[in-house]
């Protein structure tokens, strides 16, 4: 040995080893030869088994409590109506779901056998099975690939058509934007000294059974500015709840004490919904002796200034019909559904309603948050109960007479997004058969009026067929039935930019109009994707006047909207009222009711329960069974989005999104 190597001795409990150190070598030094015993390798090995125990035994641990948890999430679950209602959609895909399963335990065996058929002649074929699988790979071939190979063509063709007109729509608010193209007064405004220079304007609040958010918008109404002999606030409560109905009474007894004008309406037969509700209040004698009408919803919150903002447009402009607001939502970031929800209303206002508004003089009335001209409805034929979208219906009728919508994006007005899914479904369900239901109704009528043949074009093909009938139907059809399809059916197989960039580049521009939801684009991808079962659904319903199309469900609503206006509120009434009117607010009989009302909630409190939603569930399992076909294949985007979208369906089929009720 070199004499300028030490050799160092060291002593374990198992063993000895000899480690010789290079003093000519510096970086010798940091190096460490180590020997192991047999013995020491063992007990690694034990060890390394003993983790792999423990994984395996936690493994069915987790499964068996998340199938607890989800067995208790169904076992505390209702099937909602609607659910019950529209079984053929569900018979449908229940049946794809069983077809699904069988052929990919068919293909699973198949490829464990390694059979590669296209290399096997006739006389080769091993066993019936083999033999019954190679007819039907023959089968797939020459006849059912086509087919879906030409249902994917048609609706990919719709899909760009779709992709195409939301872009030229995007394209039309950045031209908006650069050239700063807003609507703008004509003529000088109104004189503030003479209160008789301003027009007459009728304030309806139409509600029916709104207890968490009646008090805040006719709050609201009452602190409109504008003259006070000029505005009369219209209360039209459809409640059948007795006690809520005394509760709307005293708070419109203490605005009009404090020299508000206005009125409390409640109808004894309750036909016809909020088109009823609003045909019944513009038959009242007095309303001839206005000339505008706002109309809000009970959970809308104007601001102060919100006539003075939207009335003066009319002035000049003889042909104007509607003024339009834009809604702002005061719970947008209360949870993941409000958010996605917070993307698409945002979109819808800044580019679908102010593109058609700047360009076109014509959108969907969003029946609330709006001012009209009361001629205008005089004349387009007033409130109609023929379908659920009465405000879209006489949107359609006004334009076909002639008359012009203008659309203020920078009006805002604040409003409460639905914060549970059933919520939000039941929504959904009526503004998507609505306009359906319309078009049956108003083909005739756009075909034969006396608009340029532009304008007819558009109502029909854009506003109604594109927008509201074809984008829900390819949706649904391309990504929920055509794309696991075409897992099973690989001759048929969607290309990438499909399924992939295309709809990613849509979302992003969806998304543009809320740049602070952009964590959110793909969640916003996959629940979009999700919530076309629902859209087709009632799409269908309406176009073939099924019985859930006529269904008018009030949006339940919390009241959040409420809370930061409650200290306001407070401090603005203990500085208008005196202890005379504050005594004859909190009276014997008020305070009666009030106990009377407490009492009720104690004794027989409400029961919320968690809604099963089966056709999203049905959907979970058919996408997830084929993303494991598609393992099989080595798809690698077509698996992923298939994984996640089917997992974003058992999500929202178990009730899991949105308020969590327990």
């Amino acid at each position: 040995m070199a004499p300028s190597s030490v050799v160092v001795t060291i002593e374990k409990p198992n063993k000895f080893s000899l480690v010789e150190i290079n003093g000519s070598d510096s970086t010798l030094l940091l190096e460490k030869q180590k020997a192991v015993s047999p013995k020491q390798f063992t007990w690694f090995l034990f060890l390394k088994a003993n983790r792999v125990f423990a994984c395996l035994s936690w493994l069915p641990m987790a499964l068996k409590t998340m199938f607890l948890s989800v067995k208790k999430r169904i076992a505390l679950s209702d099937v909602s109506e609607e659910e019950a209602k529209s079984r053929r959609l569900y018979r449908f895909i229940k049946v794809f779901l069983f077809i699904s399963i069988f052929a990919l335990v068919l293909e699973i065996f198949a490829h464990l056998k390694k059979w590669n058929l296209n290399m096997i002649q006739p006389w080769e074929v091993q066993g019936l099975f083999q033999w019954c699988y190679m007819t039907w790979l023959s089968f797939r071939v020459d006849y059912v690939a086509p087919l879906v190979l030409t249902m994917s063509k048609f609706c990919i063709v719709l899909f760009l058509i779709q992709s195409l007109d939301r872009l030229i729509l995007c394209l039309g608010c950045f031209w908006i934007k650069y050239k700063n193209l807003k609507p703008r007064i004509n003529g000088d405004a109104y004189d503030i000294e003479d209160g008789s220079s301003f027009p007459m304007v009728l304030v309806q609040i139409p509600m029916c059974n709104e207890r968490e958010v009646f008090a805040q918008s006719i709050a609201a109404a009452c602190q409109l500015d504008w003259p006070k002999d000029r505005i009369l606030i219209q209360v039209l409560d459809d409640s059948d709840d007795g006690n809520l109905q005394l509760l709307i009474k005293d708070e419109v007894s203490l605005c009009r004490e404090k020299g508000v004008n206005i009125i409390y309406r409640h109808r004894l037969i309750r036909t016809g919904y909020k088109a009823g509700n609003l045909k019944s209040a513009m038959a009242c004698d007095y309303v001839k002796d206005y000339e505008f009408v706002a109309i809000f919803d009970a959970d809308f919150q104007p601001n102060p200034d919100f006539l003075k903002q939207t009335v003066p447009h009319f002035k000049g402009d003889p042909e104007l019909g509607l003024v339009q607001a834009r809604w702002s939502f005061v719970n947008k970031d209360e949870n993941l559904l409000t958010r996605l929800q917070n993307i698409n209303l945002c979109f819808h206002f800044e580019v679908e309603q102010q593109v058609n508004g700047a360009f076109l003089n014509f959108f969907g009335f969003n029946g609330t948050a709006g001012v009209w001209r009361i001629k205008a409805l005089e004349e387009s034929g007033g409130w109609l109960e023929r379908t659920t979208v009465e405000d879209m219906d006489i949107a359609v009728r006004a334009h076909l007479n002639g008359w012009k919508f203008i659309f203020l994006n920078d009006v805002k007005v604040l409003c409460e997004l639905p914060e549970s899914y059933e919520a939000y479904k039941k929504q959904q369900h009526r503004w998507h058969s609505g306009p359906m239901q319309l078009f049956r109704l108003c083909l005739p009528a756009i075909v034969t009026s006396k608009i340029s043949v532009s304008k007819k074009a558009n109502l029909i093909f854009l506003f109604f067929l594109l927008r509201k009938l074809i984008l829900p139907f390819y949706s649904f059809t391309l990504f929920c039935i055509i794309l696991p399809l075409t897992m099973f059916i690989p001759e048929a197989e969607l290309p990438l930019w499909v399924i992939c960039y295309i709809p990613i580049f849509m979302s992003f521009l969806n998304i543009l109009p809320a740049p602070k939801s952009f964590p959110f684009l793909v969640p916003y991808l996959l629940f979009e994707n999700t919530m076309s079962v629902t859209k087709f659904n009632a799409m269908i319903s309406g176009l073939f006047q099924l019985g859930s199309a006529y269904e008018w469900v009030v949006t339940k609503k919390t009241g959040r909207s409420s809370e930061s206006d409650l200290v306001a509120l407070a401090e603005r009434e203990s500085k208008s009222l005196n202890e005379e009117k504050i005594t004859r607010r909190h009276s014997e009989s008020g305070l009666e009711t009030l106990n009377k009302l407490k009492k009720q909630e104690e004794i027989t409190p409400l029961k919320k329960r968690n809604r099963l939603y089966r056709k999203e569930l049905v959907l979970a399992f058919l996408l997830l069974t084929a993303a494991a076909r598609s393992l099989l294949s080595a798809h690698g985007v077509h698996f992923y989005f298939l994984l996640f979208q089917g997992l974003t369906f058992l999500v929202v089929g178990l009730d899991l999104i949105g308020e969590q009720i327990s």
